[in-house]
């Protein structure tokens, strides 16, 4: 993530299940934050632009819980999240093949200071 001291965790298709990668992830993101338990995380769940809107928004919403609940169980303080889901409305690339929706297909995360 440009200008964020967390890295971001990418789903596959149509998933909200988090890889082992991602998990990898989430573990160096539960440090930082525990770290600092003054700091806030909204978790943002983001989608490729196959699929409705309602759809994506869901599916989003899925993947924002999805590491939110991992990050509770590595014991990051509930308080210090929130989750929101963009859907398909905020893509990190514009193409229309794999390449980008698999970089669309993520979870970000935004600190709040």
């Amino acid at each position: 993530n440009a200008g964020s001291e967390l890295d971001m965790i990418n789903f596959a298709y149509d998933s909200s299940a988090l890889s082992g990668e991602a998990q990898g992830t989430l573990r160096t993101n539960a440090k930082w934050l525990q770290d600092k338990p003054g700091t806030g995380v909204q978790i943002e769940g983001h989608c490729d632009e196959r699929g409705t809107n309602e759809y994506n928004l869901a599916l989003g919403e899925r993947r924002a819980r999805s590491a939110f609940d991992y990050l509770r169980s590595l014991g990051v303080k509930k308080e210090q999240m929130s989750t929101i889901s963009y859907g398909e409305e905020l893509p990190l690339e514009a193409g229309h093949d794999e390449s980008s929706y698999s970089k669309n297909r993520r979870a970000q995360f935004r600190v709040k200071k």
